[in-house]
């Protein structure tokens, strides 16, 4: 098994922020590691969806757990495993919401994930923390 977690604190409205994550179609215009995705229904456990993060291989997925405004998870295969991800956003007060991301990888796969996407993974996750704190902005920006 492999196991990649960061976290950190952005600023926002948990509802608008928790809005803007859930929003799978729309990832692509404004988070840096998605070029293309796709839900095939409510963002629900059990829905399914596919997703291609830039530079890397496009993957079908499943949401596993949902807790609005608190987490999501989803899951996917890969040769010989899964790979496992889990979404935390916890209100800190003052407009201040920390966000925690954990992706693990199962199987005989998760050795060259970690060697080949590992590092690139996990700096990822503050790129898309900081893009989804301006784009949560920008949104409550439009609905005020």
């Amino acid at each position: 098994m492999y196991e990649i977690s960061a976290e950190t604190v952005i600023r926002g409205d948990l509802a608008v922020v928790w809005a803007t994550a859930t929003d799978v179609e729309g990832r692509p215009a404004w988070d840096p590691h998605e070029q293309t995705a796709r839900l095939d229904g409510a963002f629900a456990p059990g829905t399914t969806g596919w997703s291609k993060p830039r530079g890397g291989p496009g993957v079908n997925w499943m949401i596993t757990t949902v807790e609005p405004r608190c987490r999501w998870g989803s899951q996917s295969r890969v040769p010989g495993g899964k790979l496992v991800g889990e979404n935390r956003f916890e209100d800190l007060g003052d407009g201040r919401i920390r966000c925690q991301k954990t992706v693990r990888v199962t199987g005989p796969f998760a050795v060259l994930f970690r060697l080949y996407f590992g590092k690139r993974v996990r700096r990822d996750f503050f790129k898309t923390w900081a893009a989804l704190e301006l784009e949560a902005a920008r949104r409550a920006d439009l609905a005020a």
